[in-house]
């Protein structure tokens, strides 16, 4: 796997996504205060595609005005009545806990007022730290790629780094894009040196593989993005890695990084990007008012397939 130069892929790769999502059963999706046209038509197109049963929680009389004003049919969705964004965020996380829903998907509210009620004391965390995920479509390279983590940490130390990580590694192996993906920790250079911090932090991030502190993956870094992504690039830097040139998973330095990274492939190789939140009790699809219909599509049908993967790893351990 490596980038094609000079040659256009169509967008294959989500309707793969889709496809599989619409084939398992459709997974009960709290939807946080979808106020507006965008985050509404997302759920419903969702909805109509059989990926997700949508629970829709915010100010009702808004919610079926803004439904009425865009003729978007929401007759056959529960909807639970909150006065505010705020108020739909801590409902939400009430009924993940109620055991009503096993997704969560961001409406019209900002990300910092859903985050901070999954986030609390009595929100949805675990022993893993949180982390974003995109989920790329780049045209010219020959599979999915994660870019992680571009929307929730800032500045990642080490112990940060493993579970943002370990987070990717899950989501690739447990939605049905393979197993032990090649996970490349990107810096600005292929050497360590301790005038880069994020050299040190990756070498010490595949140590922690080869202990078994971070499990699922093949792991190797720092690695430039040019030789993670392009066997040429690796080949004349006399890189020698399962890795290089062949990357699956990208982990950035920090988010800057990521979010420069992300935007760069969705505005300059017209990448589809779907969003999703990983290392709460339940996954959580981060939508972007920017996103197209079909990076919606996907970041649901993406969260879906996880979610299934799993409720079957669940019943497999519990047999």
């Amino acid at each position: 796997m490596s980038v094609v130069s000079g040659e256009s892929r169509p967008h294959t790769k989500y309707d793969r996504l889709i496809a599989a999502a619409k084939a398992i059963p459709a997974t009960t999706t709290v939807v946080v205060h979808p106020c507006d046209e965008s985050s509404l038509r997302g759920v419903a197109d969702a909805a109509a595609a059989g990926i997700i049963t949508p629970i829709l929680v915010g100010p009702v009389a808004k919610i079926s005005s803004t439904a009425a004003a865009h003729n978007i049919d929401i007759s056959g969705y529960e909807l639970v009545d909150a006065p505010h964004s705020e108020a739909a965020a801590a409902k939400a996380v009430e009924l993940i806990h109620a055991a009503k829903g096993e997704m969560l998907m961001k409406g019209s509210l900002h990300t910092d007022e859903l985050m901070r009620s999954v986030t609390a004391k009595t929100g949805l965390r675990t022993d893993r730290r949180i982390s974003h995920v995109f989920v790329m479509d780049v045209p010219a390279y020959t599979e999915t790629v994660f870019v992680t983590d571009a929307a929730i940490n800032i500045a990642p130390d080490l112990d940060c780094k493993r579970d943002i990580i370990q987070n990717a590694i899950d989501l690739y192996n447990q939605a049905g894009f393979g197993t032990s993906p090649r996970v490349a920790i990107l810096s600005a250079v292929e050497t360590v040196t301790s005038k880069i911090p994020s050299t040190i932090e990756a070498a010490a991030l595949c140590k922690m593989a080869d202990r078994g502190q971070i499990t699922g993956g093949l792991l190797d870094g720092p690695l430039a993005f040019d030789n993670a992504v392009d066997k040429e690039a690796a080949r004349i830097k006399g890189i020698k890695s399962e890795v290089a040139g062949r990357a699956q998973i990208l982990v950035v330095p920090d988010l800057e990084a990521g979010n420069m990274l992300a935007k760069n492939l969705s505005y300059f190789a017209h990448a589809d990007g779907a969003g999703i939140v990983l290392g709460a009790r339940v996954p959580i699809v981060l939508t972007s008012r920017a996103d197209t219909a079909r990076s919606r599509m996907a970041s649901c049908a993406v969260a879906t397939l996880y979610a299934d993967g799993r409720r079957r790893r669940a019943a497999t351990v519990a047999a």
